[in-house]
């Protein structure tokens, strides 16, 4: 019983793929085109998330910043969150409430042209919020890697024309996070496509 159910998480996930590839394979060229646009043009990509979707932007940040597969020169991106602000100022009105630190960076790091990614798979958390908000007054766009849409999701609802959605319509977020590292992965080789060509990883 135990195995059949740990094969189930298996197939449970390999279905999501399946049924995500062909709906999820726009959003996300359309993503790293936004992204190597953004990085060529000067540009900076801040990536942040809540929970399980900090790790993915800290992840995405280094894959950038670093290599995925193939070696490149490094590209500008970082990863935001509360652990970087917190300590420093702890009596700043934004750092008071951690849900407006990785604003408060937004504020102090982000300019016109950059780019802001975020990873969230419940789309209503106040610290996603106010960044996106944030982005926006700096002239920035938005790449959302989000979840399903309920009646407390909010996030989509603030981006703009020049924004990206990527949405993983799923009830578990186990299973948003999985298909989000796909999405991470997907978006990783693509920008590698098109900044060093068609070649096979090393």
């Amino acid at each position: 019983m135990l195995e059949a159910r740990i094969q189930q998480q298996f197939f449970e996930c390999a279905d999501l793929m399946y049924q995500l590839a062909d709906g999820l394979a726009r959003p996300i060229a359309e993503g790293a085109q936004a992204i190597v646009g953004c990085l060529t043009a000067g540009g900076k990509l801040l990536a942040c998330g809540q929970g399980g979707g900090q790790w993915l932007a800290q992840w995405f940040a280094s894959a950038l910043m670093l290599r995925f597969e193939r070696e490149r020169p490094p590209l500008a991106a970082l990863a935001l969150g509360p652990a970087l602000t917190q300590p420093l100022v702890p009596h700043h009105e934004l750092v008071a409430d951690p849900s407006l630190a990785v604003a408060l960076q937004l504020r102090a790091l982000g300019q016109p042209g950059d780019l802001l990614m975020v990873c969230s798979a419940a789309g209503d958390e106040p610290a996603m919020l106010a960044a996106v908000r944030e982005a926006h007054a700096k002239e920035m766009s938005v790449l959302l890697l989000g979840g399903p849409v309920t009646e407390g999701t909010t996030l989509p609802g603030l981006l703009g024309e020049t924004d990206t959605w990527i949405a993983v319509p799923h009830e578990r977020s186990a299973r948003v996070h999985e298909l989000h590292l796909l999405v991470l992965h997907a978006l990783c080789d693509a920008i590698d496509l098109q900044l060093l060509g068609d070649a096979e990883p090393a």
